[in-house]
């Protein structure tokens, strides 16, 4: 059972998803999680209030089937697949985290402090949320995409915005763990 409950090697889920990302190629598509919530706002009529939104949506409706899994995904991972066990986390790094409020860093996929309903019904985490929220969104279209869809399609592409886009991304989460967020907690 331990089996089942531990990570895919990289020299399984690497193939996968190399060979997912070669079939999209072969149907001249792309995959991306930004593309879904403009498909999804589309769908529900923002295209009467922004030109951004007319578009084909239905051509990208197949989409919708990334959104899908990774809900069913998430379900089963977490309710079948999960042992609830700590996450290792370095020494150093749980120190940093109690000392700026974290109680039980690690022992819950995400921080109880910024994801319980009592944080997120506070003004503080419900500040967070919308600026993060209208942060994420500015920074996906300013981008051009979303995170998986630069680092997982841009990079297998061999697209030169997407490895610029990733190095951004990964120097933007570098500046928000090291600097930004112990400002906030």
């Amino acid at each position: 059972m331990d089996y089942i409950l531990s990570p895919w090697p990289w020299y399984v889920s690497g193939p996968l998803i190399a060979l997912v990302m070669a079939l999209l190629l072969y149907f001249g598509k792309t995959f991306g999680m930004s593309s879904n919530l403009r498909t999804m706002c589309s769908i529900m009529g923002a295209d009467k209030f922004s030109d951004f939104f007319k578009f084909d949506w239905k051509s990208q409706m197949w989409n919708l089937t990334v959104v899908l899994g990774a809900i069913i995904g998430g379900f089963i991972a977490t309710h079948y697949l999960s042992d609830n066990s700590v996450i290792d986390l370095n020494p150093q790094t749980v120190a940093e985290l109690q000392q700026m409020g974290f109680e039980n860093a690690g022992a819950t996929l995400v921080p109880n402090e910024m994801f319980s309903l009592e944080a997120v019904s506070s003004v503080k985490g419900l500040l967070l949320l919308i600026i993060g929220g209208l942060l994420v969104g500015f920074g996906t279209r300013y981008a051009g995409g979303c995170t998986s869809g630069h680092a997982i399609t841009g990079l297998s592409s061999l697209q030169l915005p997407s490895l610029i886009a990733v190095i951004g991304f990964f120097v933007g989460g570098l500046i928000m763990a090291n600097l930004i967020l112990p400002l906030i907690f």
